[in-house]
């Protein structure tokens, strides 16, 4: 399991005295807590699926702040920022290249018939339901737009 995975390597990074990794294993668990209390799962816990999508968002929150501090020229808060986002990604699962999205696409454009920009919704759906969490939303939504606006 993914929660499994994170408490041991924040065993690991606490031994090494890796302070910028623990801190942001911990944040990481602390998420995955206040989610389970939420979701009323204290004591089972959230499915891997679940985990992998609180990971996926933060990642992306990372990922967001560190644009907006390098667009703000602050170099080294938006490096930080993407290293946790690296520290995240370790247990996230490896993520589809451009090129199998596209096929992804592709093969749900024909599989739905979809020819214009109204039908983007369904053929996205139809896409993050195929990969679900090894394809990046973002990505997803730029490939169908720009296949369908073709």
């Amino acid at each position: 399991m993914v929660v499994d995975d994170i408490t041991a390597a924040l065993k690991q990074a606490l031994l090494q005295r890796d302070s910028e990794t623990a801190t942001t294993l911990r944040g990481l668990k602390s998420v995955i807590l206040n989610a389970e209390v939420a979701a009323g799962k204290r004591d089972t816990g959230l499915d891997n699926d679940e985990v992998v999508a609180l990971l996926q968002k933060e990642a992306k929150k990372r990922q967001e702040a560190a644009a907006i501090y390098a667009d703000a020229g602050d170099e080294a808060r938006a490096a930080k920022e993407l290293s946790e986002k690296d520290i995240i990604a370790q247990f996230l699962p490896e993520q589809l290249d451009e090129t199998a999205v596209a096929q992804l696409v592709e093969g749900a454009i024909a599989e739905l018939g979809a020819s214009t920009m109204q039908d983007m919704g369904k053929v996205i759906g139809a896409v993050k339901a195929k990969a679900g969490a090894t394809a990046d939303g973002g990505l997803i939504a730029r490939i169908v737009k720009e296949k369908l606006s073709v």
